[in-house]
């Protein structure tokens, strides 16, 4: 019988950059089993987290918060909730901070927020003029929740100082690679950016871009101009033409045309997962060969995908674990 030991994966595992994943609250009850599932299988891949986004109201912040829990009752993994200045004055801020604090969550991603569909660019926003003031809020809400104390001071009887309070382990903004939809230059993203560092903030995720000098640009402007934290390049691999077509409309950002004729001429749904990995892959080479400090990959509430891209990287995900598929549609 072969010896028990350490997963032959684990030391992959220690010399990949790290990865982490992104997912959306279930809008049904099946759909909630179903990514369960998924969860299960993004965790098998040991990602530095997962982050789940947060509707601006109603039952989808209740999903967020119940995808959340699931992660820290059933995984390993850290769980990273998404927060928005849409739809939430100082005290609505205050109270969901303190309670994804109080259920164990301890990283957030800090979002300003689109408004709603056919609104104006500061519809729907709070008291909170933009993510730069929610991250600080973050910071605000952990230190009142844990006051000052007074510890001792090891070999000196007697003596005692103030213990330093826990900050979250985590708290990550986004940045925009191919410029903000509301920004007036190249500058102002970066600005802004370094804003959000200023307040607090520990982490930057870019949204999508779809070439690899897109991000190394930006983020060699934003070195440039001051910014320490890292930038982590979010990826999402594109497996279908109808999707990729919305995220063009949804980002402004405009669909590489190599991957969308690929698409639209090729008319088995394999195939085209296959063609969205590989373009995700590839674009992932690519970053990473230019420094990036790892990988955030957006999954759709699907495993295959992101996992076929891991896989392509060879960063310690098994072909089993890729194929294997949910059962849930």
């Amino acid at each position: 019988m072969a010896a028990t030991g350490s997963d032959p994966r684990d030391g992959d595992r220690r010399a990949r950059p790290p990865v982490s994943f992104e997912l959306f609250p279930p809008r049904s009850d099946a759909a909630a089993l179903a990514l369960g599932r998924t969860i299960d299988r993004l965790a098998e891949a040991d990602p530095a987290f997962i982050s789940v986004t947060f509707g601006a109201g109603g039952s989808s912040r209740d999903r967020s918060l119940t995808v959340l829990r699931y992660m820290l009752e059933h995984t390993a993994v850290e769980p990273m909730a998404h927060l928005t200045c849409v739809g939430s004055s100082h005290e609505e801020a205050n109270r969901l901070v303190r309670e994804f604090l109080d259920a164990g969550v301890t990283s957030f991603l800090a979002l300003r927020g689109d408004p709603p569909t056919g609104a104006g660019p500061d519809a729907g926003i709070g008291d909170l003029g933009s993510a730069a003031e929610l991250v600080q809020l973050i910071h605000r809400v952990q230190e009142e929740r844990e006051p000052f104390a007074q510890v001792g001071v090891p070999g000196v009887p007697g003596a005692s100082r103030i213990r330093e309070r826990p900050r979250p382990e985590r708290v990550a903004v986004a940045a925009f690679p191919t410029g903000h939809p509301r920004s007036r230059s190249a500058h102002q993203d970066v600005d802004a950016l370094l804003a959000k560092e200023i307040a607090g903030a520990t982490l930057a995720i870019t949204q999508l871009f779809w070439h690899a000098d897109d991000y190394l640009g930006y983020v060699d402007r934003a070195r440039a101009a001051g910014v320490t934290i890292p930038i982590l390049p979010g990826i999402m691999p594109v497996t279908t033409p109808a999707r990729l077509a919305r995220l063009a409309e949804l980002t402004g950002v405009e669909a590489p045309s190599e991957l969308a004729i690929d698409l639209e001429i090729e008319p088995d749904p394999g195939t085209q997962a296959e063609l969205g990995v590989a373009y995700a892959a590839q674009l992932a080479a690519g970053v990473l060969a230019g420094g990036a400090p790892g990988l955030h990959l957006y999954t759709f509430n699907r495993h295959e995908a992101v996992l076929g891209v891991l896989a392509r990287l060879d960063l310690g995900v098994s072909t089993q674990l890729v194929n294997e598929r949910n059962t849930a549609r």
